[in-house]
């Protein structure tokens, strides 16, 4: 089993596949990385070779991935949450940022329903 960025790769996957299980790493970055290794997009994980393994190794660390491009993400969710801007407060109160409407949908942001009882006569 390959082990990229502290990440087991998946061993029967594509190669294309299997890199994008790194944090960071999308199908064409991973497609990109593979053709700068010349290794073939198409071959399973298993049948990469030592060298092969290290060249795509050595191309990913000049690359922010994982526990680092993590831990930049947050930062600029703390500093948007510090400056008191829209999208700062919208993560603050754990609703959606982009404009989506919050009437019906976005359950995903605001968690599971929370009945309110009726106001008593």
């Amino acid at each position: 089993m390959a082990r990229i960025s502290g990440i087991d790769i998946p061993r029967n996957k594509r190669g294309v596949i299997a890199l994008t299980y790194i944090y960071g790493i999308g199908l064409s970055r991973s497609e990109q990385i593979l053709s700068d290794a010349k290794v073939d997009a198409n071959t399973r994980v298993d049948d990469w070779s030592d060298d092969e393994v290290s060249k795509i190794r050595e191309l990913i660390t000049g690359i922010k991935v994982e526990g680092e491009l993590r831990s930049e993400v947050q930062t600029h969710i703390k500093r948007l949450m510090d400056i008191g801007c829209t999208r700062g407060i919208r993560h603050r109160s754990g609703l959606p940022l982009r404009g989506q409407r919050t009437k019906n949908n976005s359950r995903t942001r605001k968690g599971k329903r929370k009945t309110v009882a009726n106001k008593k006569k």
